[in-house]
């Protein structure tokens, strides 16, 4: 097996993203032809422009809940838009995704994760015709939508009813069709998957640091991640397969992904660990998650 070290990824195709500054826990990017100002807990340093040109050049600017909560509200210049669009594009992947403006911050993108849709359009052609690809914590489908542009047959599974109609939105937008959609607790799935005895050629796994199911299911990464990395190892083929593991918690290291991913996996003809990043327009590395993925010829 070709053995890899920790490996820094950042996506080198985006031409409707860009991360303009960070800094005092904020960043500020540019998604298309808007300009959007919001937390970022990791931006520890100092901002290179001034906070003066922040809010005169953001087209909508994020305000935390002064009580210290998740949710805040936006602050917006009058020709924001609530709602729009970006594209995304490598080599025979063309994807376009609705954006919006959340209460908890988010836009209905992680730009980071291109580097993992480039390598899930990869692998699912490599697998070819009737690769089956199980995409769990799915969000708004960027890596359903990666997959399926590869041929996949693509079963998407995500909690929230609303994140999932968001997704099919991104789906048809793209110009794709026949993605399954699955309104249910991750966990849940994976443990009747197993029981059906049902295998996927690709796993996908997002999870977030904490959350909860359709039926109000409580889910803590530490708590839980063990037990359904070690069903998804049941699920995933033992040859022409894939793995894709993300995780945000600043807990958590690559190399604790690794160690978690292989003791249940075993063997794989390769693999990467490290973290997802991008820089700003001032030289600064902003790290924005963890990442292993594996291959098996």
């Amino acid at each position: 097996m070709q053995e890899m070290n920790t490996t820094l990824l950042t996506p080198s195709h985006w031409k409707d993203y860009a991360l303009v500054d960070s800094g005092g826990f904020e960043k500020l990017e540019r998604f298309g032809p808007y300009l959007v100002a919001r937390p970022e807990p990791q931006a520890i340093w100092n901002k290179s422009l001034p906070d003066s040109e922040w809010e005169s050049r953001a087209d909508a600017y994020f305000h935390k809940d002064k009580r210290g909560e998740e949710r805040g509200e936006w602050t917006c210049k009058p020709r924001m838009r609530q709602q729009w669009f970006v594209n995304y594009a490598n080599g025979g992947m063309r994807l376009r995704m609705r954006l919006g403006l959340t209460s908890f911050k988010h836009v209905g993108l992680f730009p980071e994760q291109a580097e993992n849709w480039d390598f899930i359009f990869k692998q699912a052609g490599r697998i070819g015709a009737g690769c089956k690809v199980l995409n769990l914590f799915a969000y708004t489908g960027g890596a359903s939508l990666a997959a399926k542009s590869a041929g996949a047959d693509v079963t998407h599974v995500d909690s929230v009813k609303p994140v999932v109609t968001w997704a099919r939105e991104n789906m048809e937008a793209s110009g794709l069709d026949g993605i399954r959609w699955i309104v249910e607790d991750a966990l849940k799935f994976t443990r009747r998957e197993v029981k059906r005895g049902n295998l996927y050629d690709g796993i996908v796994l997002d999870p977030p640091a904490y959350g909860r199911g359709a039926n109000g299911e409580k889910w803590v990464l530490e708590e839980n991640i063990n037990e359904l990395l070690s069903l998804c190892a049941r699920l995933l083929r033992r040859n022409r397969s894939f793995l894709v593991l993300n995780l945000y918690s600043m807990g958590l290291s690559a190399l604790l992904a690794k160690s978690a991913v292989r003791q249940l996996f075993g063997q794989c003809s390769g693999e990467q660990f490290g973290e997802l990043y991008f820089d700003d327009s001032f030289g600064k590395t902003l790290p924005l998650g963890v990442y292993y993925r594996l291959w098996r010829d």
